[in-house]
């Protein structure tokens, strides 16, 4: 919203600067975006009369001219414009004046004697480019100053407004909260009487869909001359507006706007068929805009038409066909209130922005549909002349204004600080709202203008507003602080990033949205939870994996020639389930390149699947995990399994499946796996255990077994059945080849022995491995290597 200072200062004129009152209005929730200056700063610039000219003497394009500037004898100028002639009232720089880049002297030019400047528009900083001296009315005072004349001691506001003022998108509503703020009385002395009709017209008006469109008034104006200027005061404040002018009557309709916020139309009376209709388009229905665009309209949108064809498209933009010209006499003004849900939307599916659809789809003051029409035809009639007819307004289910309470120990509390009931009533006068009070409840009624109104938290907010956010002192908070309860069986997610961290990985963090395309390559997963509104074509799904994200963090850092990568990431994922959607917390970590960063001492040994294994499994000690060979979408075939505690699966570990590491142009296979976070967060509680003082005994045993004998079976079969004597049982070596028979491998085991309370003697050391060789050759029918 941009107006021109000036004209706020006609409805209430505060004693404030321009910056007083830019920043008066920032902090009362209208921030002032820009303040601008209409006019550079210079003096000594008069309106003068040009007498008589003529030629230079010795240049053939420059006049020597008398001119008049109020004082008792004209003064000689030379002026080189095309279009000065005798009678011209244009700016003159008087000598001493201080122009934007130019200093005026007494000069002179060609030889002859010069006292002063005849200015263009643009010599007067008043715009960018023009082709001759700036042209004033006949009427224009001499003598008097350019500054005063014009109105250039002003400045332009830029407020940028949020959504929910829309009744501060005119100058009535911006004056409202300036003299809200301020204690200031409104001076409302605009003409907004009904017109008196002296013609017997009155339009057929036909409300075919009274939810969109609760009111519609419409006005016949005859013999009205379009052929008039639109006064100087007028086009001087649609300027300052940021809107050029067209002609008088569309110059009023404007106006009317950004004076009352509420948008209105004029139809060419000539062009319309019988009555007006207010209806949905019709199915392929299309309409030849003011703009020059034609747009094919859809059932949902508002029209305004007449037994033929839409002539508007309600509430955004007029038609060409009925369009006001030079040549217009008798019009149809029409001024309405548009549901704004029935507004909003419409205007940029059809790549428009209008000043009407702005207002419209944030919602207008229902309650001055009226008073704009009388006011416009009031203009029209002062202006362009002509008859008005009688005013036809159809009315259906307006919306309601309902009782707020607000509650003064409300208010308080949520403030902080206790404005008391007097002040609050001040407050609530100062805004114009009707109420009434008891024991320090307020019943209040909120005009109709503010549509953002509707419940207690509102009403405070205003409290806040017009108090003053600057004025609410900044306390300290006062409460008791205690130890909130923790698990010991948990930890928390910081300490989970650093042990990751500690193994030399990087968190990073990626979108929940990702690509269709990596759900179904990378999990598998081909309906995937899809968003209705993405904010990008390939962010178009919720993630059910995190592996997509780190993939393309991959990638990014790839592209920019690093080689080795460990990345990790905690977040949720997002499947569909019957009863809704499900959003398990998962931890996933991906390493490329080599084990180890580059360097002098060890050779480079590029990060595999036992690498990142052992990463798991130090980060989930001291719980052990089981592995089970398994196929997963994202992983290859043989490098894969799934991770298990307690015999449930929990997970997924292992490489990248070459289909994809050629896919997504990787140069090797990257190793990776993702977990349930529950899993890293538990933690076992520390349990006191005695501390042996006596020697460990170590044995080692080597068998040969089937192939096909899984190495983690053997070893949770042994330690279910092993005394407390022994301490560890690792196995240590794998051989195939010569010496073992096909089929067959050897396996290399460490175990060691020791006792709390003496030194274990050879006999219970046999004994024990005694035991362990019976176990396995009896279970797994191994044999001692020779």
């Amino acid at each position: 919203m941009k107006f021109s200072e000036n004209w706020l200062r006609t409805y209430v004129n505060p004693s404030l600067d321009s910056d007083q009152l830019a920043h008066a209005l920032t902090m009362a929730g209208l921030e002032v975006e820009a303040l601008e200056t209409v006019a550079p700063a210079f003096e000594k610039i008069v309106i003068a009369e040009v007498l008589s000219l003529e030629k230079h003497p010795n240049a053939d394009r420059l006049n020597v001219c008398q001119v008049n500037v109020g004082s008792a004898e004209p003064l000689q100028i030379v002026c080189g414009a095309a279009n000065v002639h005798a009678g011209a009232r244009v700016p003159c720089a008087l000598v001493g004046a201080e122009l934007p880049g130019i200093s005026i002297r007494q000069a002179k030019v060609r030889s002859v004697e010069s006292f002063g400047m005849l200015c263009s528009a643009k010599e007067l900083g008043l715009a960018e480019e023009s082709s001759g001296l700036m042209l004033l009315p006949a009427d224009a005072p001499v003598g008097a100053s350019i500054r005063d004349y014009l109105g250039l001691d002003d400045h332009l506001f830029t407020l940028k407004l949020t959504p929910n003022r829309s009744d501060c998108l005119g100058m009535l509503g911006v004056a409202r909260e300036v003299a809200a703020v301020t204690g200031l009385k409104l001076e409302l002395d605009r003409n907004l009487a009904p017109v008196h009709a002296t013609v017997t017209d009155k339009p057929e008006i036909k409300v075919l869909e009274p939810d969109a469109c609760p009111r519609y008034c419409g006005r016949v104006m005859r013999s009205v001359n379009l052929a008039v200027a639109t006064p100087d005061w007028m086009m001087r404040r649609l300027e300052r507006s940021g809107l050029r002018s067209i002609n008088a009557v569309v110059d009023i309709t404007n106006y009317v706007m950004l004076e009352l916020g509420q948008p209105l139309h004029a139809f060419d009376l000539g062009k319309i068929s019988g009555g007006i209709q207010v209806r949905f388009a019709q199915t392929g229905e299309q309409l030849m805009l003011l703009n020059q665009q034609s747009v094919k309209l859809d059932p949902d949108m508002l029209v305004i038409a007449d037994e033929v064809a839409a002539l508007a498209l309600a509430g955004i933009m007029g038609g060409e066909g009925s369009a006001v010209t030079d040549s217009t006499t008798d019009i149809l003004l029409e001024s309405a209130f548009f549901n704004p849900d029935t507004i909003a939307g419409k205007a940029r599916r059809l790549g428009l922005s209008t000043d009407s659809s702005y207002r419209f789809e944030r919602g207008v003051d229902f309650a001055a549909t009226r008073a704009a029409l009388e006011r416009a035809s009031a203009l029209i009639l002062q202006v362009c002349g002509g008859k008005a007819g009688e005013v036809t307004e159809v009315t259906g289910a307006l919306p309601r204004r309902e009782v707020i309470v607000l509650r003064a120990e409300r208010a308080r509390r949520v403030l902080g600080i206790d404005l008391g009931v007097a002040a609050i009533a001040s407050i609530l006068q100062r805004l114009d709202f009707v109420f009434t009070e008891q024991n320090g409840n307020f019943l209040v009624t909120v005009p109709s203008y503010r549509f953002d109104l509707s419940i207690e938290a509102d009403l405070i907010e205003e409290l806040a507003r017009l108090h003053g956010y600057d004025q609410i002192p900044a306390l300290p908070p006062s409460s008791a602080l205690r130890l909130l309860p923790q698990q010991e069986t948990l930890q928390g997610l910081g300490q989970i990033r650093q042990l990751l961290i500690a193994r030399d990985y990087q968190e990073v963090v990626t979108y929940s949205f990702v690509d269709k395309d990596w759900e179904a390559d990378l999990a598998g997963n081909d309906q995937p939870v899809s968003l209705q509104n993405p904010i990008a074509s390939q962010l178009g799904v919720m993630r059910s994996t995190l592996l997509g994200g780190l993939m393309d963090v991959l990638r990014f850092n790839l592209n920019r020639k690093h080689e080795r990568i460990r990345i990790f990431e905690i977040g949720r994922c997002f499947t569909a389930s019957e009863n809704g959607y499900a959003q398990p917390q998962r931890a996933a970590a991906l390493c490329f390149g080599g084990v180890k960063a580059e360097q002098w001492g060890e050779a480079l040994r590029q990060a595999d699947f036992f690498d990142i294994k052992a990463d798991l499994e130090a980060l989930c000690y001291p719980f052990e995990l089981g592995f089970v060979a398994a196929t997963h979408p994202a992983l290859h075939p043989g490098q894969s399994a799934r991770i298990l505690l307690n015999e449930e699966p929990v997970g997924w570990i292992g490489a990248l499946h070459p289909r994809w590491q050629q896919k997504y142009d990787l140069p090797q296979p990257a190793v990776m796996f993702e977990i349930d976070l529950a899993v890293l967060m538990q933690r076992k509680i520390p349990v006191f255990s005695e501390i042996s003082k006596f020697p460990t005994v170590r044995r080692d045993l080597a068998i040969v077994v089937d192939d096909a004998v899984n190495v983690k079976n053997l070893l949770d079969g042994l330690r279910k059945h092993l005394p407390v004597t022994v301490t560890d049982l690792k196995l240590f070596d794998v051989y195939r080849g010569k010496g073992i028979d096909l089929g067959k491998k050897s396996l290399a085991f460490k175990v060691l022995m020791q006792d709390t309370q003496k030194t274990l003697t050879d006999d219970e050391v046999e004994t024990v491995m005694a035991n362990i060789k019976d176990i396995l050759a009896t279970r797994f029918n191994a044999t001692l290597r020779a």
